[in-house]
């Protein structure tokens, strides 16, 4: 346990990770969060999978989190009657209304507002990019006439991209809510919104979860439209983590200016301390090989320079052909540049004296003198897990193990770079309580004879309440 790599492996549940030898061996691997893209899901099979992962988390003594990913308003085109190839200079209708088999005239799309809301002149991608269309002409009801720039197959359910055009969409279509309230049931660690937009997309997730939910489940906001960047700072306030989504992303944006953008919001997110996830297309290679391009291992080891707490897989293992070997690839790259000297995290102490001031301030400097006396781990109880949040951010040298006796919380946890966290429920004093956690964090083999440990805890213990004391042990 000690030698688990500190930045997180999410990956994506699939037809390659149907069976429960396959997921076992993918979590000894390093897998820390299972996704599960509710764009393809089967309540049935989503149910099962839930229940083999918890099952099998039990056997091993770790049980990866489980991220339920909504789908969101996913704008496509309808089925194809024929195989349809269109060159540019060619003049198409894409219509709303009743759905119909399109052919290289006419094809249908999903969105039934999209006559009233596009523009002439505007863009419409399809297929991630790949092919090209203008805005001729809109009737305002039903038929959007649009002219080929760059051509290719027009295939079946192909995604559609409108980087020009204000969307009226709701942020959460029905099919969302249905699956978050079915997420919600199963009690999942996360649950993302795709194409958020703006704060109030986030609130009315979070308005669901408050309604269904037992206890708060943290919302990660999935940043894909252009719309979302400008926003950013609006959107922190209401989200519990970022995902950088790649993939939409570099369809709505050029390509050109992603990996700035994905800088930005890393920093974004590792000042607000939240977790960030960057994903889409990480080592997309190895669906198919098992070896990665170079390009693909920089990509992986940049997003851990840049400061990112996990990094996602997606058809690498839920269609991919070497699912455990792909988590085995990655988790080597992960080891062999976390630690480097070059990562840099915001180092500014804590500024606005919230409610939580005092606990920011206790982390903030538990972190720093961890670094500086060479603490090998900082052991934390919580009821709550902000305390896991905010010293995660400062990324320190030692190992942080979270005590929690609040079993909700111990899974969403995973997700945290550096964090391990474990069930603790035996509060006595604060005194018997410290040494009782040091010794299983020896016995874990996290620390032995001689090193320091700094241990953050709430007095009095039994109230369980905001951290508020600092105390360094020496084994």
């Amino acid at each position: 346990m000690p030698n688990r790599k500190k930045t997180k492996i999410v990956a994506t549940l699939g037809p390659a990770t149907q069976s429960k030898e396959t997921i076992r061996e993918m979590i000894l691997a390093g897998v820390d969060v299972f996704r599960i893209n509710f764009s393809h899901a089967n309540y049935t099979n989503v149910l099962e999978r839930i229940q083999t992962i918890r099952e099998i988390g039990k056997t091993l003594n770790f049980t990866p989190a489980i991220l339920a990913d909504l789908q969101g308003p996913k704008l496509r085109v309808g089925m194809m009657k024929e195989e349809v190839i269109v060159k540019p200079g060619d003049e198409i209708l894409f219509c709303t209304g009743e759905e119909f088999e399109g052919n290289a005239k006419r094809v249908y799309m999903n969105y039934d507002t999209f006559p009233k809301d596009v523009n002439v002149g505007e863009m419409i991608l399809l297929d991630d990019g790949k092919l090209h269309f203008q805005v001729i002409s809109t009737n305002k009801k039903d038929e959007v006439k649009a002219k080929v720039l760059q051509g290719g197959p027009l295939r079946s359910k192909k995604g559609v991209n409108l980087p020009n055009t204000k969307i009226s969409l709701p942020a959460m279509t029905e099919k969302d809510i249905e699956d978050a309230k079915f997420a919600i049931k199963q009690e999942v660690d996360w649950i993302a919104l795709s194409f958020v937009r703006d704060a109030e997309d986030l609130q009315i997730l979070n308005n669901l979860i408050k309604e269904h939910a037992a206890f708060k489940i943290p919302v990660i906001a999935k940043i894909e439209k252009p719309e979302a960047v400008k926003n950013i700072k609006r959107i922190i306030a209401y989200c519990d983590g970022l995902m950088v989504a790649r993939g939409d992303l570099g369809v709505e944006i050029p390509a050109n200016e992603v990996p700035l953008i994905q800088k930005e919001l890393v920093l974004v997110a590792k000042q607000a301390r939240i977790p960030v996830i960057i994903a889409t297309q990480m080592m997309e290679t190895m669906i198919t090989s098992l070896t990665p391009t170079r390009a693909e291992v920089n990509d992986v080891a940049n997003s851990v320079m840049d400061g990112a707490d996990a990094v996602m897989l997606s058809g690498e293992t839920s269609i991919g052909n070497y699912p455990v070997q792909v988590i085995e690839t990655m988790a080597k790259i992960l080891k062999s540049v976390e630690n480097s000297k070059l990562i840099r995290v915001p180092q500014e102490p804590p500024q606005i004296k919230t409610i939580r001031y005092i606990t920011k301030s206790v982390c903030y400097h538990a972190a720093l003198m961890a670094n500086e006396i060479e603490a090998k781990a900082i052991c934390t109880l919580t009821n709550s897990g902000y305390t896991a949040f905010q010293i995660s951010a400062w990324r320190p040298n030692a190992h942080i193990l979270v005590f929690s006796s609040n079993k909700n919380i111990i899974t969403r946890m995973n997700l945290l770079w550096g964090v391990r966290a474990f069930h603790y429920d035996k509060f006595v004093s604060t005194d018997e309580t410290i040494e009782d956690i040091n010794n299983i964090a020896c016995e874990m083999e996290f620390v032995e004879k001689g090193d320091y440990l700094i241990n953050l805890a709430s007095m009095p213990i039994q109230d369980k309440g905001m951290v508020n004391t600092l105390r360094v042990s020496l084994v």
